[in-house]
């Protein structure tokens, strides 16, 4: 029998659980737990961390999951990292449902770098006002450049941080053209940091610098292990049921 667990947290997620659900096929939406309000799935739901690689084989097993979709996060490199490893030792099959990575288009003046501590190091030394748009996990490492002002946009009230000087933003995307256009206008923007998210829910700021000509630090996304990897649902979809009849003919 098919049960699926699907880890969960991007907008390509919701729309898989719904397809999984429409499909009538038996599943699990698994939520990493780190927003206080996560968007309501038609799939029974759980929240919170697996324990590593152990533990997340342990739950393949108990659950009876028969086949796992990773739409997490494209940052979230450690979750994927352990769920390549866990299904491989559980010999279960696995793909990533991810979004293509955004391009640089004609007029954007984009500062690729590997990771956080390359996206600190990429500011400028005088003083500049940084939209700062990489949620809240890494807020603390921008603090070695405290002569910024950062703006934060942050789905939820995020309590103290760690930037001597930031103002917040609490709004949740889809994020479009005119509205981060006039954020970046309202709060006299000069320079972006950004992760290659991909995906149209958070294309807009990059639109918006290109049309304000803007300098954008983009961070590229974490290496991974290979792994089978789809781009649309439907795409998904297919390979599950490809999944499930090789396991059938072999009398899994």
């Amino acid at each position: 029998m098919t049960r699926v667990l699907l880890l969960g947290g991007t907008t390509e997620a919701s729309r898989m659980a719904r397809a999984l659900a429409d499909a009538g096929l038996a599943a699990v939406f698994s939520y990493a737990g780190r927003t206080e309000a996560p968007v309501a799935q038609p799939l029974p739901m759980r929240v919170g961390g697996f324990g590593g690689v152990p533990g997340l084989v342990a739950y393949l097993r108990d659950a009876q999951i028969s086949h796992v979709i990773d739409a997490t996060h494209p940052f979230a490199a450690q979750m994927s990292r352990n769920a390549v490893a866990a299904c491989a030792e559980a010999q279960v099959p696995l793909v990533a449902l991810q979004r293509p990575e955004w391009k640089a288009e004609p007029g954007d003046r984009w500062t690729h770098v590997p990771d956080m501590a390359g996206a600190v190091a990429a500011l400028p030394g005088a003083p500049a006002r940084v939209f700062l748009a990489i949620g809240k996990l890494h807020l603390a490492e921008f603090a070695a450049r405290p002569q910024h002002h950062y703006l934060l946009r942050l789905v939820d009230p995020p309590g103290d941080l760690p930037l001597p000087d930031c103002s917040v933003e609490i709004a949740r995307g889809p994020f479009d053209l005119a509205g981060d256009l006039a954020l970046l206008r309202r709060e006299r923007i000069t320079h972006v940091v950004a992760k290659n998210a991909g995906g149209s829910g958070a294309q807009a700021k990059l639109a918006a610098a290109r049309t304000l000509s803007l300098p954008v630090v983009m961070i590229d996304r974490p290496a991974l292990p290979a792994r089978a990897v789809r781009a649309e649902v439907a795409e998904v979809l297919h390979w599950l049921a490809q999944a499930a009849a090789h396991q059938a003919d072999r009398g899994v």
